[in-house]
């Protein structure tokens, strides 16, 4: 998977080398991406990185996770977490490209709520000579809960009886 930003990509394999560039990315209020790192009694150690761009109208969450912490669960987490962000931000659909060879992307996409469209679009990448099949996923996140919306948590009556 990749980190997008403005539909550049950083590849997994070149993310050490290209650090400063991610590290250089504008944050975006709509749009932020945070690195994931593991605390140690040494300082921290960087993990990969989770983020959501603008692509067109659409936002899509990227990450990266370095390959000596695959199947730690620290891409579902963290997919999670800045899902959790972007509905607080107010996005209602978000969009993820894993490439169609890319099996553990998708299991991480699904454990967080993804399904696949049936969309496949062409994804140009620094890390593969030409542009390669992505399967494109979306979730679909609820509205966040407003207590004088029609879901108010039960509090309509108490409101009436005031």
């Amino acid at each position: 998977m990749y980190v997008h930003s403005q539909r550049t990509a950083v590849p997994a394999a070149r993310l050490a080398g290209g650090l400063e560039s991610f590290v250089a990315l504008p944050q975006a209020n709509r749009h932020p991406h945070f690195f994931v790192t593991l605390p140690g009694a040494h300082g921290s150690r960087l993990v990969g990185c989770v983020g959501l761009a603008q692509y067109g109208q659409e936002t899509e969450l990227g990450y990266w996770i370095g390959r000596q912490h695959w199947g730690r669960g620290y891409a579902t987490e963290a997919a999670r977490a800045v899902l959790s962000l972007a509905r607080s931000l107010g996005h209602r659909r978000v969009i993820a490209t894993p490439f169609a060879d890319n099996a553990g992307s998708a299991r991480v996409l699904a454990k967080s709520g993804f399904r696949a469209t049936g969309e496949v679009r062409k994804i140009r990448s620094p890390a593969r000579s030409e542009p390669m099949a992505a399967m494109v996923h979306a979730v679909d996140l609820a509205a966040p809960l407003d207590c004088d919306g029609p879901k108010d948590g039960g509090f309509a009556s108490m409101r009436r009886a005031a």
